[in-house]
């Protein structure tokens, strides 16, 4: 089910600017992760992705007449012209970023009387800031056939976990479920936040996974581009010839070669690519590269035979 914004502020859909803030600031204390008596990460994380949507005008604009779906999936460029967010809108996924933004720093609980601290924010313990443990960085070693296709990726992690007493941890499992997209790259990041081993006064790090290219047998990915090297004789280097490739959507294409190849040559098929990470729909080119294969030698005859083939009357 989606999350109704408003719902999750517990304001009317026409609340002011002001209204908005005035929520998210009372809620936000009231369910952050560090109050005791009434702390809930999941409630904390839907307000923070609904304030980030209801505080910005664009977004709120979007939200307002296209719904979620809208927001998330994208509208038209023209209707942007009226100040909506025409856009694809992702949240972060950090709620105590947005926190922070809103409280202006890294302790949000500083500008406030600590005498009443605990009359205004319950079971939050003002003066004391968690510091976060720095990420926990793993690779994610995908094939060529996944980063074309996409695919879902399961991968269990073994945590500690504060129990209910708030003084003793256990190792608990958990599933980490990874969409991978058509046309990611190399290198990109996916951040699962707060993953990581809990305690006391701490925030969980970061898990992130780095996507890594497993080798393929044909292909080489360069970008958006694949490499295909094809080996042949110095004959179907002057004479011609047509390479067959099968690609990785499982396609046999015959590409004709006319042209006399020589070591730096290259043949591009336009649209034989990856897929774009941006725009799926769209793909990268397939480009042949060409290993020419010299005879080690030749006998007297042959070498006469070949001046006269290459001998040319001006």
């Amino acid at each position: 089910m989606e999350l109704d914004y408003y719902e999750a502020l517990e304001v009317k859909r026409n609340a002011t600017n002001a209204e908005i803030k005035q929520a998210y600031r009372r809620l936000a204390l009231k369910f952050h992760p560090s109050n005791r008596e009434t702390g809930n990460d999941e409630r904390f994380n839907e307000l923070g992705e609904a304030y980030d949507v209801l505080s910005d005008p664009r977004k709120k604009a979007t939200y307002d007449k296209f719904g979620v779906e809208g927001l998330k999936g994208g509208i038209p460029p023209e209707h942007g012209s009226s100040g909506a967010w025409s856009s694809k809108y992702i949240y972060h996924g950090n709620p105590d970023k947005t926190f922070k933004q809103f409280f202006g720093g890294d302790n949000p609980f500083a500008d406030f009387d600590t005498n009443d601290a605990p009359l205004l924010f319950g079971g939050l313990t003002p003066g004391v800031v968690k510091t976060q443990d720095s990420a926990i960085e793993r690779d994610l070693p995908l094939s060529l056939d996944d980063l074309f296709h996409g695919c879902t990726k399961k991968i269990k992690i073994s945590r500690r976990v504060m129990n209910d007493d708030g003084h003793t941890s256990s190792i608990r499992d958990k599933i980490l479920t990874i969409d991978v997209e058509p046309g990611w790259n190399e290198g990109t990041r996916i951040v699962f936040p707060k993953e990581g081993d809990q305690g006391p006064n701490r925030i969980p790090a970061d898990i992130v996974f780095i996507v890594r290219h497993k080798s393929h047998p044909l292909f080489v990915r360069q970008l958006s581009d694949l490499i295909y090297k094809v080996q042949i004789s110095l004959e179907m280097a002057l004479t011609g010839f047509s390479v067959e490739v099968e690609t990785l959507d499982g396609r046999l294409l015959r590409i004709p070669i006319n042209d006399i190849v020589h070591p730096a040559y290259q043949k591009v098929v336009t649209g034989e690519g990856m897929p774009l990470s941006q725009d799926p729909s769209q793909r990268g080119n397939l480009i042949i590269t060409f290993d020419i294969q010299f005879p080690e030698k030749l006998s007297a005859e042959r070498k006469s035979l070949i001046k006269q083939a290459l001998t040319f009357k001006c």
